[in-house]
């Protein structure tokens, strides 16, 4: 069997994407290392910059397995940068929530996220990277599809 050009087209995708993760992933890290944070931590730091969520929630938010941001969040709460509650909606699974280190430090994240993607995407056009950004949908929401199948 062979590839259509469409099918030709994804596979490619897929292995940019693999090398764009990678390149982000190590962005982000020299992005918020002088802070504590690797692109881990700040993942799963953003998933509570809404209020506070059990693990479960972020994991589903930020496309992470359980097992994986309970260990961060973990850490993170060692670190000082969120605190845990007690969960009305679940008693084992206890609420984190961002401390007041947490979001001053989410604030300079933030910050330098802004400057860091202005820069980056400076000189791609705006409607190009809609367009990606509406075609990387359309293929997770395809992907989440196919799992139920």
């Amino acid at each position: 069997m062979r590839h259509t050009p469409s099918g030709t087209n994804f596979t490619d995708l897929i292995l940019e994407a693999f090398r764009l993760n990678g390149a982000l992933i190590a962005a982000g890290n020299r992005l918020v290392e002088d802070l504590g944070l690797t692109s881990a931590r700040w993942q799963v730091l953003g998933g509570l910059t809404n209020g506070p969520a059990s693990v479960p929630a972020i994991a589903r938010k930020m496309g992470l397995t359980r097992q994986s941001v309970q260990r961060i969040a973990d850490r993170l709460t060692e670190k000082g940068f969120t605190a845990t509650a007690p969960n009305p909606d679940h008693r084992r699974s206890k609420l984190y929530t961002l401390t007041s280190h947490g979001k001053a430090v989410m604030a300079e994240v933030s910050r330098r996220q802004i400057e860091w993607s202005n820069r980056i995407a400076g000189g791609v056009d705006s409607e190009e990277l809609a367009a990606a950004l509406s075609v990387l949908t359309k293929l997770r929401l395809r992907l989440e599809e196919d799992e139920k199948v």
